[in-house]
């Protein structure tokens, strides 16, 4: 497995950044980066975000596994990567963008929901796959796509809370994206957050251990 995978999934969290400035998106993930998480997606949304991503990678790329988010195509993929984006995260599976990052030997990850768009994101080699929009169908979800596909590492995006984060590990998530549930409001109070779902994801993953 790829160890920016690798070390996404024993993080257990990526912080999808997507505000409406730069400067926010900066400070935003500055306040996820102290509060314990060190994945951060930085997604296209953001006005600017190739100076974003670019920034952030020369600040804080030794300390943060900086990503790229809402990515489309492969021409937007391979702009996010000469920018320093350690891995690509999109909404869809573009089996183009699969190839170019596989090229690169950069980590791709797919939005996907179905079964069929699960497998095909498997055969073009995710070894991570962003269920989207997981807010449609719960945490039970990934214990019934589970029963033919154990193999599908799935980190569920799109409606997770500080709430039903534990849920959402026990369930079987390898992974969660976080956007909405994080970022919001001052930057102590996304610190603070960022602090809870970390200990909550320790505290779930304790929990399946000692089952």
């Amino acid at each position: 497995m790829n160890s920016i995978v690798e070390k996404i999934i024993e993080s257990g969290i990526v912080a999808v950044i997507r505000v409406d400035s730069p400067a926010r998106a900066i400070e935003v993930c500055r306040a996820c980066k102290e509060g314990g998480i060190v994945a951060i997606e930085v997604t296209f949304s953001v006005p600017r975000a190739v100076e974003v991503i670019s920034q952030l990678s020369k600040e804080l790329g030794d300390e943060i596994l900086l990503g790229a988010g809402t990515v489309l195509d492969p021409y937007t993929a391979k702009i996010a990567i000469e920018a320093g984006a350690r891995y690509i995260v999109a909404p869809n599976l573009s089996e183009e963008t699969a190839l170019l990052c596989n090229k690169h030997r950069i980590p791709y990850i797919p939005g996907a929901l179905t079964p069929t768009e699960i497998v095909k994101a498997l055969e073009v080699g995710c070894e991570l796959i962003k269920l989207f929009p997981a807010s449609a169908v719960g945490p039970s979800y990934i214990k019934a796509i589970h029963g033919p596909l154990p193999q599908a590492k799935l980190m569920p995006t799109g409606g997770v809370e500080l709430e039903n984060v534990k849920e959402w590990i026990k369930a079987g998530a390898a992974a969660v994206g976080v956007g909405g549930g994080l970022t919001k409001g001052s930057k102590e109070e996304i610190t603070d957050r960022a602090r809870r779902f970390v200990e909550l994801i320790k505290q779930a993953r304790s929990e399946i251990a000692g089952r």
